[in-house]
């Protein structure tokens, strides 16, 4: 008998099922025996039962209690947990043991070491003494330009134990790029190191580290980091110059300041393609409970577990490598190619060695490595429980690759959420099963619908991703926003009192999740809507081709030109007979309605400085915006690519003028 929908593709062991914390939790809350789909439910209709289960379940150590879990559920200005003080990195440390791991530094050259919990400790004690003895305070900033590297979680954790807000951006921004995010905060401190490693090079931030410190002028003092071993000129430092060293290794008592729940904790920034980076403002409290849940229950992690996710410092997937620690697991850095040249499969390689119980990246890596022909399971892979998959949607196509190269055991576990909520939406858990191509649910707590034009949810309908009931780490605000109106527009003006977060899903009748991209890069030809995932997920299977980006541009003569823009693989020419390939896959795979008007090879595509296509912003040069009010270079990785788009455009135009 034919069954509505697919069958999965992936089903969790029962017992190990049986043995994971979402499932205890849900027996702690008095739920036992239900499924995913029954806790889900509970958790969105009884949002403060869900949450004041979490808290218990998790042990929350609170200096005061709070009076009630939710005081007030508007959107925006929910209240959640008022009367409670807690301090983040109290919760991140208090799991740990003394000669237990805490973090392993890892890189691209496969060496390591490792950070033992009293030496994380010692280390955050240290630190937190020397910001003090600077003078930085609660509320006070403190700002890191830093590598993936364990002294960036303990600058973190000194910073957030005085109730002081951190922020952080790796160094392959520029100074300037840095400075357009750093200099909002107005910090006390900035925290530097010397360079980072990329791809066999290592990259001197020297210079850069202290033309963003002049460009600083509130800055009282910067602390220097000599991670790659290069020496720190002796003059030239625009305010008190302190040694990482020195910093880091005095004796000290550990005092982590109890803050309200909604005390800020982080800033945040979004990617600033289209001007200043807006700061984006995470409480305490909030961050706590959300990434418990998240890597507690929804990734399982744990004391004797190992968290190895590819990240920069300044994508949120930092965020969460830093919040393992909540669970008492432990956590990797890896500063590095995540594929460099001498060794592409390292990562995997290192995942093995230190029994990386899950291990996270992107689609792009998981694609690269199937079409490179690069081979993971030549190395013991069978401690990875979860593979976490994010950044963009995760084609079908990679599932069976990564069974068959990885292991049939793994969870391959696709998320989406957002920096916005420094979390997920929707994603797997260790007692969902998974369908290729889709997120097995909405995650916990997560009042999660499509939207149809009218604002209404509906299932197996493309539609707007919205959140309709408030979670905890949802932004307490926008930095420099006095009046909530830029934090107000950027997700409830089409939907009062409903978060719409700007991906067009949908939400399928077994409960899964389907990302089709961003809702405003949404191809509609004659009425019919798809999203531009669809396309690229049929395009980069072809062998012939790296990367793809398709586009939908309305014209001012009422004209609709989707044009596809691909980068050939090495070696490959773009010739009618691929076109027609290219055409025939999109016709069979995709829409027929949808197979694009021209089909032009380009040099590369370009990205945010987290991973992300410039959908929009392409776009708009296409359309004939002028490129300073379209992009900021800074913020794009390949920045000379913005005059090879903004020069299509002006073709296409000039041809449509010429009447051709």
């Amino acid at each position: 008998m034919n069954t509505p929908y697919p069958e999965p593709f992936f089903t969790p062991d029962p017992e190990a099922a049986a043995a994971s914390r979402i499932v205890d939790f849900a027996r702690r809350a008095g739920l036992e025996g239900s499924d995913y789909a029954a806790l889900h439910r509970w958790s969105v209709t009884d949002l403060e039962g869900f949450w004041k289960a979490v808290w218990e379940y998790f042990d929350i150590d609170a200096d005061t209690p709070y009076e009630r879990v939710l005081a007030e559920e508007t959107m925006p200005g929910a209240r959640w947990f008022p009367g409670a003080t807690l301090n983040y990195a109290h919760h991140a440390l208090r799991r740990l043991t003394d000669d237990g791991v805490a973090i392993v530094a890892l890189d691209e050259t496969g060496s390591g070491y490792e950070v033992t919990g009293k030496r994380l400790r010692s280390q955050v004690a240290s630190v937190a003494a020397t910001l003090r003895r600077l003078g930085v305070g609660q509320g006070d900033r403190v700002v890191g330009y830093l590598p993936n590297t364990p002294h960036t979680i303990v600058a973190f954790l000194a910073a957030a134990s005085l109730g002081a807000v951190w922020s952080v951006c790796g160094q392959d921004y520029a100074p300037k790029a840095a400075a357009d995010r750093f200099a909002q905060l107005e910090p006390t401190v900035l925290i530097a190191a010397d360079g980072y490693l990329f791809n066999g090079t290592t990259h001197d931030r020297r210079e850069a580290a202290l033309e963003l410190a002049r460009s600083l002028p509130t800055l009282k003092a910067t602390l220097l980091v000599d991670h790659v071993g290069l020496p720190w000129p002796a003059a030239g430092h625009p305010s008190v110059v302190v040694p990482w060293e020195e910093a880091s290794g005095q004796d000290a008592e550990l005092s982590c300041t109890p803050v309200p729940f909604d005390h800020p904790l982080w800033v945040v920034f979004s990617s600033g393609t289209t001007g200043l980076p807006k700061g984006i403002v995470h409480g305490h409290g909030g961050v706590v409970l959300e990434h418990l849940k998240t890597l507690g229950l929804h990734s399982d992690l744990g004391p004797g577990d190992r968290l190895l996710w590819y990240t920069t410092t300044h994508w949120m997937m930092w965020n969460l490598v830093a919040s393992t620690l909540l669970t008492g697991a432990t956590t990797c850095t890896y500063d590095g190619s995540p594929a460099p040249h001498a060794a592409p499969d390292v990562l995997w390689e290192l995942a093995a060695r230190h029994r990386v119980t899950v291990f996270g990246t992107s689609p792009q890596y998981l694609l690269g490595m199937a079409k490179f022909g690069i081979d993971p399971s030549r190395h013991d892979l069978s401690s990875v429980r979860v593979l976490g998959c994010t950044g963009s949607t995760l084609p079908a196509s990679a599932y069976p690759w990564v069974r068959d190269h990885v292991g049939g055991h793994v969870l391959l576990a696709s998320t989406s959420g957002g920096t916005d909520v420094v979390s997920g939406f929707a994603g797997s858990a260790p007692n969902t099963p998974v369908w290729a191509g889709e997120l097995s649910a909405p995650h916990l707590g997560v009042a999660l619908a499509a939207y149809d034009t009218e604002g209404r949810p509906v299932t197996d309908q493309v539609g707007e991703l919205v959140v309709t009931r408030p979670m905890p780490s949802m932004p307490l605000y926008f930095w420099n926003d006095p009046d909530g109106s830029r934090y107000r527009d950027a997700y409830f003006s089409s939907y009062p009192g409903t978060w719409r977060h700007g991906d067009w899903i949908t939400v399928t009748g077994h409960g899964s999740v389907i990302v089709h991209g961003r809702s405003d890069s949404t191809l509609n030809r004659n009425g019919v809507r798809l999203g531009s995932a669809d396309i690229h997920d049929v395009v980069e299977r072809l062998p012939e081709i790296t990367e793809a980006l398709v586009i939908g541009a309305e014209e001012p003569d009422g004209g609709y030109w989707m044009p596809l823009f691909v980068v050939p693989a090495p070696g490959v020419t773009l010739d009618d007979a691929l076109r027609e390939k290219i055409r025939e896959a999109i016709r069979s795979g995709a829409s027929p309605r949808h197979v694009p008007d021209e089909i032009l090879g380009v040099p590369g595509i370009p990205h945010t400085r987290t991973g992300k296509k410039l959908e929009v912003p392409v776009k708009r040069l296409l359309q004939g915006a002028p490129a300073g009010q379209v992009v900021n270079p800074a913020a794009v990785d390949a920045p000379e690519l913005i005059d090879h788009f903004a020069r299509l455009g002006a073709e296409r135009r000039g041809r449509k003028a010429d009447g051709a």
